[in-house]
């Protein structure tokens, strides 16, 4: 093989295993920003249909971790020590957000719901807005030179960073709002899903506006013009959602509104190849695939490992889906 085929393996294995988290837990995360903000009964059951399904998502968080670990871990070492403070609260968020999931049902005392409610709401916000806020950063390019980096947790709080940041927010929150009408079939969760999807297009819009001045993800589209059909796959799922709603389709919607982040997260990887940290004090200085990756040896052997229990995982996780999906929130409750 030559030396530059396994770490560009290893950079998309990364960007798909980010992909597929985002695309599985974000409906989760939007789910949890909403579930404080619903009467105490649809409360109740929303959270309640997370149980079968929370802690499988986060399995791909845990992988994507551990490739960074493992198969670039000059860009593990650099990401938590650039990143450190948003990564910190990102994995408090999730702690907490995980004890709300478990700790809501141990107790009928509103004033218990309510808190642990406020908490998942809280936790599940602070999740989306920061992976955004790090993702628009890492887009556009980090203050890097060969002595590491040389911001703060506050540049990272640019507009396209905030931008980015909104947009994780309102996908994620769309998502959750179609897997509520999907679960309940409540016209409440129709109405929210419909409310908050005039914003998501607004802010989609101008995400793809800004990212065209703001970066240079488009380098490699421009490059292979047939590339082009990755983001124009997003767009489509993304008006797709839409039009399933309107027809009162909210499982062809939510699947479709998950294939959008999927899309969404490929679009960029694409975009990035070969940068995993673009400097943007010099091109020379920024983090690649092939600079922060691990020896031969160890990318092959996790290669091989990867060959053999990636499909395992994504066999069980389709089964796991088609187990729950038919279920109405009543009967998940009872797991």
């Amino acid at each position: 093989m030559s030396e530059t085929l396994l770490p560009s393996v290893w950079f998309f294995l990364w960007g798909l295993v980010w992909a597929i988290y985002f695309a599985l837990d974000g409906f989760n995360l939007g789910v949890g920003m909403l579930a404080g903000f619903l009467p105490r009964n649809e409360q109740k059951k929303l959270i309640g249909s997370l149980g079968p399904f929370w802690d499988g998502n986060e399995v791909w968080l845990i992988t994507a971790g551990g490739v960074t670990f493992a198969a670039f871990p000059r860009l593990y070492a650099v990401m938590f020590s650039s990143l450190y403070l948003p990564l910190i609260i990102i994995l408090l968020s999730l702690v907490f957000r995980a004890v709300a999931i478990e700790f809501y049902h141990r107790s009928e005392n509103r004033s218990w719901q309510k808190a642990w409610a406020t908490t998942l709401s809280v936790g599940s916000f602070l999740v989306s807005l920061l992976f955004g806020v790090a993702f628009g950063n890492i887009f556009q390019g980090l203050l890097l030179d060969n002595a590491g980096y040389h911001g703060s947790t506050f540049s990272l709080l640019n507009p396209y960073g905030i931008l980015t940041g909104i947009l994780f927010v309102l996908i994620f929150a769309y998502n959750g709002s179609l897997w509520f009408a999907h679960k309940t079939g409540s016209e409440r969760g129709f109405t929210i899903t419909k409310r908050i999807y005039p914003p998501l297009l607004l802010v989609a819009v101008l995400f793809l506006i800004s990212t065209a001045f703001a970066t240079s993800l488009w380098s490699n589209f421009l490059g292979l013009p047939l590339l082009f059909v990755v983001p124009l796959l997003a767009v489509i799922s993304l008006l797709a959602t839409r039009v399933l709603l309107g027809r009162g389709q909210a499982a062809g919607s939510l699947l479709t509104g998950s294939l959008t982040v999927l899309l969404t997260v490929i679009t960029s990887v694409i975009g990035l190849f070969p940068n995993m940290f673009p400097s943007k004090i010099n091109p020379a200085y920024s983090l690649t695939a092939f600079n922060t990756s691990s020896s031969p040896y160890t990318l092959k052997i996790m290669l091989v490992a990867t060959i053999i229990f990636l499909p395992v995982v994504l066999v069980y996780q389709v089964w796991h889906y088609k187990l729950f999906s038919p279920a109405r929130i009543d009967e998940e409750l009872k797991y």
